[in-house]
């Protein structure tokens, strides 16, 4: 015969499922936020112009918190220095490190054209 199961318990579930549900409220301040921004999103209202706006910047605000925000006060990457590579270079790499081509070139150029720069950084990245 079966025993008596405390209420906690849920037939079927393993403890991995019990700690989701449990897991599953806002852990961070900024967790709660990104939430809140979420479910702005999701209230159904009769103004279309005015709820725009509001759902515009919700979404903008869920973004920037979960870091997605890509803003245009971002600095730029500085302009690419006109290196000139060699082919050799070019080939050690493709062949030892397995890259194509292009990814070869564009690592030999941000390592201004050092192979063994260019393959030691690739190592520990």
């Amino acid at each position: 015969m079966a025993e008596e199961q405390p209420p906690t318990v849920h037939e079927g579930a393993s403890t991995g499922d019990i700690e989701d549900e449990l897991h599953a409220t806002a852990k961070s301040a900024e967790d709660r936020k990104a939430a809140s921004a979420l479910a702005s999103l999701d209230a159904t209202g009769n103004e279309e112009a005015a709820n725009k706006e509001v759902d515009r910047e919700a979404v903008n605000k869920a973004m920037k918190s979960l870091g997605g925000s890509k803003s245009s006060t971002a600095p730029k990457p500085a302009p690419a220095k006109n290196i000139k590579v060699d082919d050799a270079d070019v080939a050690l790499i493709v062949d030892q490190l397995e890259l194509p081509k292009a990814k070869a070139i564009e690592l030999l150029k941000g390592h201004d054209g050092d192979a063994i720069k260019a393959m030691r950084a690739w190592v520990k990245a």
